[in-house]
């Protein structure tokens, strides 16, 4: 489909002839660099107009056209590599006639190599003053002016790559998720963790309850989904011996989008054997404070104008104690499904077919106690109802040894004691798929080959699941998870 041009954007192809006219080609080669701007400032900012002179620094810089200003023969321009911005000086004199007919095609956008050398200007303003000028790439559309920059929040996260090239904030942004990524390395790589990839495709839904994205491998002739957790094979490999293994990788799940959720996440993923759910409440503890202190330098941070300490020890509640706190109802002493119904009637709970004693009492933390946590507090004992994966309690069998951990109203990990039973394993899987029955799309299907799995024993294990992208919204105290993915999903754009 054709697409009307603008006039700047007219102009800008008509240029095209012209640099070929010039021998030069609009799209450029490879050019090597010499420094990068951060280098240089690092390196020469600081020294005065003199010291500058007589060392006589020579530099090969790239990057792209930011601003330009002419004033006759000459200009000023500002060229931006990945880091920083940088001024240069372009003369004709200085660079010759046919590299400043070259220059002087030159729009904002466009990418450059320059040659020269420093100096700083009577504004005091380090420069490279231009020996030679290189063009490397023409920009057939015109960025949007600095001070407005993108205003329509879609396109800003449609169009990420300008957002980088204009908004320094989306820059940090993007730059600081990997050295996050690169700290939980750090961390579970310190505790003696096997860094792990296992398989995306995965013939058995399980591992997690949500709603999935199914694919069709044409070879074997078998339907896949796309991994809501990676939960199964991680434990198998327990079983195989490994004994303390983690994976950071991408999840999807086929629900909602909300400033929280994207259909395609990160998440890290951790298993010890010989540990439970104790340990994984001191690992996950040990793990998030190091994170930020190793980020940010600091365990007190801002979200949202709201002040949040994660340093450890984090508070730690059962969930009825928490429901407790908020309504007043102690769902322990709570003994029969017609009786939770009752009290979801009184308190305004939807209740589903499928919900047994546990998915209302979850219903309730939902809507009661969730929002009112702010400092990051370890929620325990989720029913056993909910937690098909996870070891019953010794105690009350109603309630597993499981946690989530929350911070200002959102969970950030879940992790619990595993179930190694392989016969009560069975018998959760068999209750998941009575919950498919009657109309529970979330729920697990039965996985024989991880029941014969755990036949051949996993040890007591504790495992856990972080949620890096919240994670990294709540470092960099940003609202929305799309802002901190470089390409969210979006719905289709109709172009016209």
């Amino acid at each position: 489909m054709d697409i009307k041009l603008s006039e700047q954007e007219q102009v800008r192809r008509d240029k095209l002839k012209k640099y070929k006219e010039l021998g030069v080609d609009p799209f450029g080669h490879a050019f090597k660099r010499t420094h990068t701007n951060t280098e240089i400032i690092n390196k020469y900012g600081d020294l005065d107009k003199a010291a500058l002179e007589e060392l006589n620094v020579s530099v090969t810089i790239a990057g792209r056209i930011m601003r330009k200003r002419l004033q006759g023969k000459v200009a000023f321009l500002t060229i931006q590599d990945r880091d920083a911005q940088l001024q240069i000086y372009v003369r004709k004199d200085q660079i010759g006639e046919h590299a400043y007919e070259v220059f002087l095609l030159s729009d904002l956008g466009d990418i450059i190599g320059v040659e020269g050398v420093l100096f700083r200007t009577n504004m005091g303003e380090l420069t490279v003053k231009v020996l030679k000028y290189t063009h490397l790439s023409k920009a057939l559309k015109q960025l949007p002016d600095k001070w407005g920059g993108l205003q329509d929040i879609e396109e800003i996260r449609r169009k990420r790559y300008i957002d980088l090239l204009v908004d320094e904030n989306s820059k940090n942004i993007a730059l600081a998720r990997p050295k996050i990524i690169r700290s939980f390395q750090k961390f579970f790589d310190g505790k003696g963790f096997v860094e792990v990839e296992t398989p995306i495709l995965q013939p058995i839904l399980g591992g997690a309850t949500a709603r999935p994205f199914i694919t069709h491998h044409n070879t074997l002739d078998m339907d896949f989904y796309l991994r809501i957790a990676t939960e199964l094979p991680l434990k198998k490999l327990i079983v195989g011996g490994l004994e303390k293994v983690y994976e950071i990788g991408r999840l999807f799940r086929n629900e909602g989008m909300s400033p929280q959720h994207n259909p395609e996440f990160t998440t890290v993923e951790a298993y010890e054997a010989y540990s439970d759910m104790e340990g994984m409440m001191d690992l996950v503890e040990d793990c998030i404070s190091f994170v930020a202190y190793d980020t940010l330098g600091t365990y007190e941070i801002t979200y949202q104008d709201k002040k949040i300490s994660l340093k450890k020890p984090f508070k730690r509640i059962t969930m009825t104690d928490a429901i407790k706190e908020q309504t007043n109802i102690d769902f322990k002493n709570v003994k029969s499904l017609e009786e939770a119904k009752k009290i979801a009637k009184e308190h305004d709970i939807t209740v589903e077919k499928h919900y047994r004693v546990g998915h209302i009492v979850e219903a309730f933390f939902d809507r009661f106690v969730e929002k009112t946590i702010v400092q990051p507090t370890f929620v325990y004992h989720h029913p056993t109802d909910i937690s098909p994966l996870a070891k019953k309690n010794e105690k009350d069998s109603r309630f597993a040894d499981r946690f989530e951990l929350f911070i200002d109203g959102r969970e950030y990990a879940n992790a619990f004691s595993e179930l190694n039973d392989p016969i009560d394993q069975k018998e959760r899987f068999e209750a998941q798929l009575k919950e498919r029955e009657l109309g529970n799309l979330e729920a697990s299907e039965m996985d024989y080959d991880y029941l014969e799995a755990l036949e051949h024993g996993l040890p007591p294990t504790g495992g856990l699941g972080i949620g890096i992208d919240r994670f990294i919204m709540l470092l960099l105290d940003v609202p929305n998870i799309r802002d901190i993915i470089l390409f969210p999903h979006m719905r289709h754009k109709v172009y016209k």
